[in-house]
């Protein structure tokens, strides 16, 4: 381990925290928002009874909402500690980072213009949420928080001003118990990108099933922000198949190194690694029928 390995690790921790600190601050502000201003009342009625359409409402809550795979980690707490279904919540926290305006007009720069990208994008992400939306909603029926105590607030108790300052106490709090879990996260990529030979993956991933796995693996280590990573897709084009690009797309925007550790640190251990594997076989599935 010399010097320059070392200072090229912490050029890529510090940049990967710069990226994602802006995310974070404003997740644990809008956490802080639902916590005091949001009742489990207001909850019950806003969310539909029905499964199917309460998974709905949530990816299209996700679609106008701006926020990368580790900031939508602590709203997602938020709102199933509130009373909203863990498959519905989940739906939220996956297709947010995705499926909005932002990060498709992104993909529509980065591949020249192109819509195909976005709709290969969209698209397979759009299924991957479902499909997993269905699963949890039959393989899990408690909320998997590691915390199961949930706090219930009386709010028509509180004046205005004792929920503003409750509301930015709980975003302070929120930031320093998901910011330990950002750092080590940030840490462990860095050092990954750092140490590990992209040329190594790049000569594994030479077939279709290979190519798409490798990218999948890449685009976790990399840790992208999801407002960024086509960019650096699209500059795998000369390498590597639609198909493959895609599954970089798709999956570095749910799960990667950093938004492991914080899920790790909010949800159930044997959850965090279902959820990985069922995203992992999904995107990997979808990818491969239905993308050349």
């Amino acid at each position: 381990m010399n010097v320059q390995a070392l200072l090229q690790m912490n050029t890529i921790f510090i940049s990967i925290l710069i990226e994602s600190l802006p995310f974070i601050l404003l997740g644990v502000l809008i956490s802080g928002i639902i916590q005091m201003f949001v009742s489990e009342e207001m909850i019950a009625k806003i969310i539909p009874k029905n499964p199917i359409l309460s998974v709905l409402s949530a990816i299209g809550a996700g679609v106008f909402f701006l926020a990368c795979e580790c900031g939508i980690v602590p709203i997602t707490r938020r709102l199933i500690a509130k009373g909203v279904p863990l498959s519905a919540a989940i739906a939220f926290m996956l297709s947010a980072p995705i499926l909005n305006p932002i990060v498709l007009f992104s993909t529509y720069i980065a591949f020249g213009n192109s819509w195909s990208m976005v709709f290969y994008r969209g698209g397979i992400a759009l299924a991957v949420v479902l499909i997993i939306a269905c699963i949890l909603s039959f393989q899990f029926k408690t909320n998997q928080l590691k915390q199961e105590h949930i706090e219930h607030m009386h709010h028509h108790k509180l004046t205005f001003k004792d929920k503003i300052t409750g509301m930015f106490k709980h975003s302070i709090e929120e930031f320093f118990s998901v910011g330990k879990y950002l750092i080590i996260g940030a840490l462990l990529a860095a050092a990954i990108q750092t140490f590990l030979k992209t040329s190594l993956l790049l000569e594994i991933g030479q077939g279709k099933l290979s190519g798409n796995a490798v990218m999948m693996a890449l685009s976790y280590v990399m840790s992208l922000c999801s407002q960024a990573d086509a960019f650096v897709a699209s500059s795998f084009r000369s390498t590597f198949s639609p198909s493959s690009l895609v599954a970089f797309l798709v999956f570095g925007a749910m799960f990667d190194i950093k938004n492991t550790i914080m899920l790790l640190g909010t949800f159930k251990t044997k959850f965090v690694l279902c959820l990985m594997a069922y995203i992992f076989i999904s995107v990997l599935g979808l990818t491969l029928l239905f993308i050349s």
